[in-house]
């Protein structure tokens, strides 16, 4: 399969036991048994002689360790094909003694992202082929998303407005009374006929995304249970591995900034903090 990759196109069995993909890893390792590979400190590790996928016993950690200064270049000059192993071997064998040395891409949310992460530290990145159609629809959606936002943020204005008034009535004349609560019903009946509209317009939306799932990363207003562990869990998440050349190597990423429910309300043009302390 790599050979078909590298070359885009069958070659004879000749050029195939060449291996010239090879050269543009410094390692290469099949058969890890994942998740296995990232838990379990005693899988045994095995240099793969590519000419023939013959199979050579290694003392793993014990004969790095055992080549003195330099061990890794001098273990992976003997051959740097390997089968089965565990993280440890490869933190040795690249000399890495920090996990955030590392930069583990994978498809799999909980198999690659969230064990590698948890478990080790490593940085992760996710690849998520599905993420282009998720942000071309969401593109399309921009004016609806926007009518929704302004929507939500009108029934909040009514609500605000109710409390107002029912405010006013605790001290409020009989006749003022009577006035207030006729306001009040206009609001709850005109509150009704936004959420109606609210209603419709959000399930239009995410129906754009999917007919029955809605979009990938968001549940309701909130975000999913996938939308939560890829934010909490991939350092990175891309629709495929080739994005990343178009990054050098010496291309740092760094978190976007997050709000809690208090800055979104004050970074609202329409909201204003009253400070008791100014009183």
């Amino acid at each position: 399969a790599m050979n078909y990759l590298y070359h885009e196109k069958l070659v004879d069995m000749e050029l195939q036991k060449k291996n010239e993909w090879l050269d543009l890893f410094d390692l290469v390792v099949v058969g890890a048994c994942k998740p296995a590979y990232l838990t379990d400190p005693h899988l045994n590790l095995f240099r793969v002689i590519p000419e023939d996928g013959t199979l050579k016993n290694t003392d793993g950690l014990f004969e790095i360790e055992s080549l003195g200064e330099n061990g890794s270049t001098k273990f992976l000059d003997q051959g740097k094909t390997f089968q089965g192993g565990n993280w440890n071997h490869l933190q040795a064998m690249l000399d890495t003694e920090a996990g955030e040395e590392i930069l583990y891409v994978g498809d799999h949310l909980y198999a690659d992202v969230l064990r590698s992460k948890r478990a080790l530290g490593w940085r992760s990145c996710f690849i998520m082929p599905e993420l282009s159609e998720e942000m071309r629809i969401f593109e399309r959606q921009m004016d609806m998303r926007k009518s929704i936002s302004e929507l939500r943020k009108l029934r909040d204005e009514l609500n605000s407005y109710a409390d107002s008034l029912r405010r006013e009535m605790e001290t409020a004349s009989f006749s003022e009374s009577r006035n207030l609560e006729k306001k009040l019903e206009q609001i709850e009946e005109d509150d009704g006929n936004v959420k109606d509209t609210l209603t419709h317009a959000h399930r239009e939306y995410h129906s754009a995304f999917h007919p029955r799932w809605g979009q990938m990363f968001v549940a309701g207003y909130q975000d999913s249970r996938f939308g939560y562990f890829v934010k909490n869990y991939a350092c990175l998440y891309t629709s495929k591995a080739t994005n990343l050349g178009l990054a050098s190597t010496s291309r740092a990423f760094r978190t976007s900034g997050e709000l809690l429910p208090h800055d979104n309300l004050l970074s609202d043009k329409f909201s204003e903090f009253v400070d008791d302390e100014m009183e």
